[in-house]
């Protein structure tokens, strides 16, 4: 479907809000600018997001062989893999680059959003955010099956999170956590992020049900439009 280059550049807008609310929402812990890409280092911490080279610009195409072993050295010196992220917002002439070098692509995600109104919220469960950090953070370890040594990266990403949070928590009858997810607040946006739910557990609803209960209290502080970011072969998470 053809599209005219008005409705590109809205759609190219719409792309770059949700790119820096991801931003805040899931910090990096150190963030530098090669001209329009985002350059993100996480020592702690191994996610993808917070270890990748993020195009801003599709017409950023200056020196890219030039910039791209830059990072590289950059990122060895971190112990990280030079990784790039390739969302509408990156040229494709980088993009041609990086197939000409051979480079592998994986991992491919969905960044879908919804209009918090729309949603039926009548057979949710009205639940309040956890207020301690430190509890989020064991459930959060607990439900992924993370080990013991991501302790302290994911302690500080929860940590430097600036805009409001609402941090819940689904328990089994036993007081064991079996669901978590975060409600990141952004203005009028709400992100959903670390949202998981206990391989023994899921199936059952409770994932739908804590991702409703999280929209609804971001609604009710003023959000209007929801957005989460999903693996492509997640099929329960999609």
């Amino acid at each position: 479907m053809a599209i005219t280059e008005a409705e590109r550049m809205r759609q190219l807008a719409v792309v770059r809000r949700l790119e820096a609310a991801g931003f805040r929402a899931w910090p990096a812990t150190s963030t530098a600018f090669d001209g329009t890409w985002a350059v993100r280092l996480t020592r702690s911490f191994p996610a993808k997001r917070l270890n990748s080279i993020n195009p801003l610009d599709p017409s950023d195409t200056t020196d890219i062989a030039e910039r791209l072993a830059r990072a590289r050295k950059t990122f060895a010196e971190a112990g990280r893999t030079l990784t790039v992220r390739q969302s509408p917002l990156a040229p494709p002439e980088l993009v041609a680059h990086l197939d000409a070098e051979g480079w592998q692509s994986f991992a491919e995600a969905i960044v879908m959003t919804c209009e918090i109104a729309r949603i039926d919220f009548s057979s949710s469960m009205d639940r309040i955010p956890i207020r301690d950090a430190n509890r989020y953070l064991e459930a959060s370890l607990a439900v992924h099956g993370r080990p013991a040594s991501m302790r302290a990266g994911l302690g500080g990403i929860l940590s430097a999170i600036r805009p409001p949070c609402g941090m819940f928590v689904c328990e089994s009858e036993a007081g064991r956590p079996i669901a978590v997810t975060l409600a990141i607040q952004d203005n009028d946006l709400a992100g959903l992020l670390d949202v998981a739910v206990a391989p023994e557990c899921q199936r059952r609803g409770i994932g739908i049900d804590l991702v409703s209960t999280a929209l609804r209290y971001s609604m009710h502080k003023g959000a209007k439009t929801g957005w989460v970011q999903v693996e492509a072969d997640n099929v329960a998470g999609l």
